[in-house]
């Protein structure tokens, strides 16, 4: 039974990290910053998308490699929110949320790519 990538609970995750990411980039302090903006909406993009894409392979290790991208991009998108706060950028609780689910995410695509790994397909001798 193939699941869809939007029934994924870390998908639908990933999802509402980007919905926070979209309400933190509302705060006046980040009107001009276009940089921050164009970078941590990409990389928030980025791991939604990377979930979706690997998904379509039907293949696990290409999945993993896909889900090691997103990972990545939770890192980065945790980075830019602690860059935030320290340049005293957006709102601090928002940021420390979107640190907190990022964190999330990503421990639940490690759980994933552990799952996938635990279901390659071995090649029989």
């Amino acid at each position: 039974m193939t699941k869809n990538f939007e029934d994924f609970p870390v998908y639908l995750k990933s999802l509402e990290l980007i919905e926070k990411v979209y309400q933190f980039l509302k705060s006046k302090d980040l009107e001009k910053e276009f940089e921050f903006d164009n970078q941590i909406k990409r990389a928030g993009f980025s791991i939604s998308n990377n979930i979706a894409e690997g998904s379509e392979y039907n293949n696990n290790k290409q999945f993993i490699k896909y889900l090691k991208i997103a990972k990545g991009s939770c890192a980065e998108v945790k980075s830019m929110m602690i860059v935030s706060k320290k340049l005293k950028l957006g709102e601090e609780v928002l940021a420390d949320e979107i640190i907190n689910l990022s964190r999330e995410v990503s421990s639940n695509i490690s759980n994933f790519i552990k799952y996938l790994n635990a279901n390659i397909e071995k090649p029989q001798s």
